[in-house]
């Protein structure tokens, strides 16, 4: 609870387990991201007993890889990006359920295998299971990703079954607004709005998370936060990771697209906007 208050954007998330059967694929399985954050990051859920007791993670990219070299580069990304240092045991639970398939994110049997992967677990369980998709790829093949995963049947509106699909899409969300708007269109042809997390991973930083408690929970800040005592905002993103092997990505991106759009733009939003009526994620939208 004290931590709910202290950062009001983890308030209504559980502290306990779910029991559904949970696949997690990531799309994008090779790329800088899964390994900086996403492996660290249910590496770290696990280690916590936080992940369903029956949770299976599933990479999805282009590069034809077994299984077991999936997993070790996982390994190999807990052991250098994770806070905390890799423990066998935990590791282990996670390692005999992760799985790896190959294939182009426009190509519908590449898909259909998926599903077809994805129906083998169900086999194993005997029962239906919750799916969550990441999409942590380049904003040019999301789109081909959603139909994809709809023409398959792996994410569809919700159409009585007990568990649905949801799905994740990182930043940036299109390259302009003509294109974002395309995106939400699409999206609303395969899903419902609220089968969609658009993430922006800086929202999870500590410091981004006090701003709100700074701002509205803090009886010295509160009262002298506003034009009369605020000369001017300066907002400095000191990033100690540069481009490295992301060439590709910035050739299509920029660091326009890549940090001020959202990142720094949430942190204008965060620091400019008026009090919400309350903390949850609507009213922090509507301001």
């Amino acid at each position: 609870m004290a931590e709910a208050q202290r950062h009001p954007f983890l308030q209504g998330l559980s502290k306990h387990r779910g029991s559904a059967p949970t696949v997690v694929v990531i799309f994008g399985a090779s790329g800088d991201l899964t390994a900086r954050k996403l492996i660290p990051a249910i590496y770290n859920l696990s280690y916590d007993n936080l992940l369903p007791a029956d949770f299976f993670l599933v990479g999805y990219g282009r590069k034809a890889i077994p299984d077991d070299q999936f997993r070790q580069d996982a390994k190999d990304a807990i052991k250098e990006f994770s806070r905390r240092e890799l423990n066998e045991d935990v590791w282990g639970r996670v390692a005999e359920r992760t799985t790896y398939v190959a294939g182009g994110y426009d190509e519908k049997p590449a898909f259909d295998r998926l599903a077809a992967h994805i129906a083998d677990i169900e086999k194993k369980l005997g029962r239906e299971v919750q799916t969550l998709f990441y999409i942590s790829t380049p904003p040019s093949v999301f789109a081909p990703i959603l139909l994809n995963l709809g023409a398959s049947g792996l994410a569809s509106k919700y159409l009585g079954k007990s568990h649905h699909s949801k799905v994740i899409i990182e930043k940036p969300f299109g390259k302009d607004l003509d294109s974002a708007l395309e995106l939400n269109k699409t999206i609303r042809q395969v899903l419902e709005e609220h089968q969609v997390y658009r993430i922006d991973h800086y929202l999870g930083k500590e410091t981004v998370q006090d701003l709100l408690v700074q701002r509205f929970a803090n009886s010295i800040f509160e009262p002298l936060w506003n034009r009369n005592y605020i000369d001017s905002v300066q907002i400095t993103v000191s990033e100690e990771v540069g481009v490295g092997t992301r060439g590709g990505y910035y050739e299509q991106s920029g660091a326009l697209r890549d940090m001020i759009q959202n990142h720094t733009m949430q942190l204008v939003a965060l620091t400019a906007m008026e009090p919400p009526v309350s903390l949850d994620a609507e009213a922090i939208r509507d301001e």
